[in-house]
């Protein structure tokens, strides 16, 4: 087909044409939304790197969650921040953990909500790092256990799947087996597969309290620059029983969620993490951008990339548009 007889443009010539042919599609049904549950009473304090998003005691999480329900938007994703940190981020695997409490209110209140936790002691322990440290850096290994552990309690709590995010090797496997042999084999594990040692984590530092006292994490999560590393990794997951593949960040790694989504047939989810959220506030706030028309064409070409579902701070605002 050549010009002057084929022309592409009659398929765009109406709002209805574009809508008939429109190769990808944003659903509210797409989105996770995370929350941030803070042990105490009556707080609810705006973090001042992400406006709209706020770190929350459960009875204010629990009203924010019915928004979120109400607007149609399926699951939720739980960060912590406890009362009290350790060097081994106890209150992560604690019956009486703020994550434990806070589930056990939204089943309470919302039964029908799906209720996803995030599995890492980045946020519990008072050195910052994703697990034990030894010698200076962190001991896959013994971390695999506490990690299993965390799991498990957020199963008993009433979790209806949970998400490892601390790229241990080997965190997958070991859910799994705790998982199953406690009864749980029913509940799904959402891995980060392919979670990346990025820049764009900073926002989400300060809302969870989770910056590391010392070094960085780069021995644990991905060099941005590898690609053919993602493939193993999420490889290594499939091979270990993960039920969903996770890419974050998403916006930089579009190309990753493509590889993912072209070799896996797995569920695969990407994560709009926090310094892309930010980013989108501060230019729309200077009036640079359309913040609604640049927020619904940013998780439109995650879609296209080939997500399934997108966890995002934006999913409400998106969830209103939609």
């Amino acid at each position: 087909m050549f010009f002057p007889e084929y022309r592409a443009r009659r398929l765009r010539r109406t709002p209805n044409l574009r809508r008939m042919v429109r190769e990808t599609s944003l659903a509210v049904d797409d989105f996770i939304y995370p929350l941030f549950s803070v042990a105490g009473e009556n707080i609810r304090r705006e973090i001042p790197s992400m406006p709209g998003i706020y770190q929350q005691s459960i009875e204010h999480l629990v009203t924010e969650a019915c928004e979120v329900f109400d607007l149609g938007i399926p699951a939720v994703m739980l960060f912590g921040i406890p009362e009290k940190k350790d060097p081994l981020g106890s209150d992560a695997y604690s019956d009486d953990g703020i994550i434990q409490r806070t589930i056990a209110a939204l089943k309470d209140e919302l039964p029908e909500l799906t209720v996803i936790t995030d599995v890492c002691l980045c946020e519990y322990t008072d050195h910052g790092h994703c697990g034990v440290i030894k010698d200076n850096d962190v001991d896959n290994d013994a971390t695999l256990q506490l990690l299993a552990a965390e799991a498990l309690s957020h199963a008993r709590a009433g979790a209806d799947m949970v998400a490892p995010s601390d790229m241990m090797d080997g965190r997958v496997a070991a859910i799994r087996e705790l998982l199953d042999a406690n009864g749980f084999s029913h509940i799904p594990i959402m891995s980060y597969a392919v979670k990346y040692a990025s820049a764009f984590y900073g926002p989400f530092r300060d809302a969870a309290d989770s910056a590391p006292q010392f070094g960085d994490r780069r021995s644990y999560q991905m060099d941005p620059a590898n690609r053919r590393e993602a493939l193993r990794e999420a490889a290594l997951d499939v091979q270990e029983c993960a039920d969903f593949l996770m890419v974050k960040p998403a916006m930089a790694y579009l190309d990753i969620i493509r590889e993912l989504r072209d070799h896996f047939e797995l569920p695969l989810v990407a994560y709009n993490v926090s310094g892309e959220y930010a980013m989108l506030k501060a230019a729309a706030e200077k009036d640079w951008i359309d913040h609604d028309r640049v927020l619904l064409e940013l998780l439109t070409g995650i879609k296209r990339a080939g997500a399934d579902l997108i966890i995002s701070y934006h999913a409400k605002e998106a969830a209103r548009l939609l």
